[in-house]
């Protein structure tokens, strides 16, 4: 494989992203090769060729192969240096996270082009936070967000297809360390993409995403992480949460829910909060924090049910019998090596010999022997379904 499939400059740009993500720096690089730290500049900049055995030596250094540098189909992600530059501290955890993030969007993306599949997206302009009251631009800006999606003022029932069909974002639902909720990151040549924690419950991802929404409207050029038990003491994580639960549990919607649920009743019970909650998709201490927020219910009532015995997953169970089984699909596809979508991409880009195992390997950053089962499930899968009753009309 030659190096003139690039110009110097692609090249050179792909270079310091794998440089950047390797977490090396340009001395260190340079002193590799055996020349100077302002030969590497020039390299970098696209003013200086490589020769094949400097990028050899580069390539391996940075964890990578020639062959994913140069590949013209190639995707080059530049998210992990943007993230390591709101990053305080050296936290392999983040790291990891974030290099996952950006290995998923680079296949993601490369695998589209090679199928030839589109991505729409249908993002509304960002806004811009002012000087002033966070949470009244919070409300008004998810208002005018639903708005937008022409969903009206009730209950959202599926943020994550939302996410993904309503608007085009990438969406991910990995399993991470605890600690870590989720993942937001913009960059104008691929988009948004947010990474959800697939350890997590249903109704925390649902705020997750929900708050990772809020940095795509109010936010939308700083990559973010978000952790669980974060304070949001700046203005823009303050803007974010306030907008994921606002755009999940509207004013007036929650007004009128909660005014028709305990007609009548002179307490307020478990029973309300758990028909509240499922109504609105979300978890039932936010439900009641929220409620306190509105002033429906007094300061510290989720402290007292806390104090008490909590609302447990029996009581639940026990208040909606079968409206209970609210499905959670994520948790499975995040015990799979890669996404769903990404591995069937995959398997027809193997299928149609427009990428081999290696290369793939490589794009999913899978052990071959991984990815020879992947194909061989998803093969086994489609045998079984193989039936003229099932083709679809061309």
């Amino acid at each position: 494989m030659t190096i003139l499939n690039l110009s110097p400059q692609e090249l050179g740009e792909r270079l310091r992203i794998a440089r950047e993500s390797s977490r090396i720096t340009q001395a260190t690089a340079a002193k590799e090769v055996g020349f100077a730290r302002t030969t590497l500049v020039a390299i970098e900049k696209g003013a200086r060729r490589i020769r094949i055995n400097e990028l050899q030596v580069l390539a391996n250094l940075y964890g990578t192969s020639v062959n994913a540098i140069l590949r013209r189909e190639a995707v080059h992600v530049d998210l992990i240096p943007r993230f390591r530059r709101i990053s305080e501290t050296n936290d392999p955890d983040i790291d990891n996270a974030v290099r996952q993030l950006n290995l998923l969007v680079s296949a993601d993306i490369e695998l589209e082009n090679i199928l030839g599949i589109k991505h729409p997206t249908n993002y509304p302009q960002e806004k811009v936070i002012q000087s002033g009251d966070v949470y009244a631009q919070a409300e008004e800006h998810a208002n005018q967000f639903r708005d937008f999606l022409g969903i009206g003022h009730g209950p959202i029932s599926n943020i994550f297809s939302l996410i993904e069909i309503g608007l085009g974002i990438r969406l991910y639902q990995r399993r991470l360390p605890s600690k870590i909720s989720g993942l937001f990151a913009y960059e104008s040549k691929v988009g948004a993409a947010i990474l959800l924690n697939a350890n997590h419950t249903l109704g925390r991802r649902v705020q997750s995403a929900a708050h990772e929404l809020g940095h795509f409207i109010g936010t939308r050029q700083s990559p973010e992480v978000l952790e669980k038990d974060e304070k949001f003491q700046s203005r823009e994580e303050r803007y974010a949460h306030a907008f994921g639960r606002i755009l999940l549990t509207p004013r007036n919607e929650v007004t009128r829910k909660f005014k028709e649920i305990t007609a009548g009743a002179t307490h307020l019970t478990r029973r309300h909060i758990i028909l509240l909650a499922h109504y609105f998709g979300v978890s039932r201490m936010a439900m009641v924090l929220r409620l306190e927020e509105l002033a429906l219910v007094k300061k510290g009532t989720w402290t007292w049910f806390k104090d008490n015995g909590g609302i447990t997953n029996e009581q639940a169970l026990s208040v909606l019998n079968e409206l209970a089984d609210r499905s959670d699909p994520a948790k499975e596809d995040a015990d799979q090596p890669v996404p769903m979508r990404i591995g069937y991409m995959a398997y027809h880009a193997w299928k149609k010999d427009l990428l081999t195992e290696g290369q793939l390997a490589s794009m999913l950053g899978l052990k071959r022997l991984k990815l020879r089962m992947l194909i061989d499930e998803i093969e086994e899968l489609n045998d079984s379904e193989d039936n003229e009753v099932l083709l679809l009309p061309h």
